[in-house]
């Protein structure tokens, strides 16, 4: 009986740890991180990116400054930052403070991580532009092809509240060379506040899409002071988003109706949401 019993429990241990290894491929299956490879984009020699994160490294409430740690979301940074560079861009990156770009470290955990975090992780050139990334106060965002902008719950406490980002998002907007503009999930938040020439909201009317209010209340972090789905349709968006049983395993991209913003949804669209702003950028090169 005791030797029965022994042989249970192992095979319960052993089916577990064999669950534990394979779940990072199970989800991916299911739709976290998908492939998406698209046209190679190979663009004439200096093209410049912006990427923009955010410097929040608490998941505080609203008053308080403690909590979990957080930042942007590994690959909503990675991916795009990749995926400019291979094509043959200028990548740099920039933060509301400038200085470090907090990871948060959950999303670089065995579960989550992508092979273009792996990269990052071994890329002394790019840790460095996370360690000290410039002050957008700083930065002509007008000498720029593509302003992407990431997400992560740290976009959550700054992106949205800053009046610099907003007025050097209009700037780009209207710049001679028509950048183009985006990000993906909480990242949007940085272009809630852009306004046109008539003080109006820029992004109004325009399609878009951001992390849905779903997800968000799925994965129980609610005490973030902004949330995109809610900002974008305050702002006049005409939101967008897919769902599934868990939106955390959807993904959408979206480009506007003007083709100068690409957005999506959350962190499973960070690859194709680049991929289609270098289509663009190529289709005008």
């Amino acid at each position: 009986m005791k030797a029965k019993l022994i042989k249970i429990v192992g095979g319960i241990v052993l089916g577990l740890a064999l669950l534990v290894l394979a779940l990072p491929t199970i989800l991916h299956k299911a739709g976290l991180h998908p492939e998406y490879d698209g046209e190679a984009v190979q663009l004439p020699a200096g093209k410049r990116a912006l990427i923009i994160a955010t410097n929040q490294a608490v998941l505080s409430a609203p008053g308080e400054t403690t909590g979990d740690a957080t930042g942007v979301m590994a690959s909503e940074m990675t991916h795009p930052y990749y995926r400019f560079l291979d094509a043959g861009m200028q990548v740099d990156l920039a933060s509301v403070k400038g200085g470090e770009i907090p990871v948060d470290p959950q999303t670089l955990n065995r579960i989550l991580k992508t092979p273009e975090d792996d990269r990052f992780l071994a890329d002394p050139a790019f840790l460095a532009k996370v360690e000290n990334s410039m002050r957008i106060d700083d930065v002509d965002f007008t000498q720029y092809d593509i302003i992407f902008i990431s997400g992560g719950w740290g976009a959550a406490y700054d992106l949205g509240y800053s009046p610099v980002l907003a007025e050097k998002v209009s700037e780009a907007y209207y710049a001679s060379n028509e950048p183009v503009i985006g990000g993906v999930c909480h990242g949007v938040l940085g272009l809630i506040n852009a306004k046109d020439r008539d003080g109006k909201p820029l992004i109004a009317g325009r399609r878009m899409t951001g992390v849905t209010d779903k997800q968000i209340k799925e994965l129980g972090i609610e005490i973030t002071p902004q949330h995109p789905e809610t900002e974008l349709r305050k702002a006049g968006v005409v939101f967008e988003s897919n769902t599934r049983f868990v939106d955390f395993l959807a993904t959408l991209v979206v480009v506007d109706d003007e083709e100068r913003f690409v957005t999506g949804q959350n962190q499973n669209s960070g690859r194709e949401t680049a991929h289609k702003m270098l289509v663009l950028i190529a289709e005008k090169s």
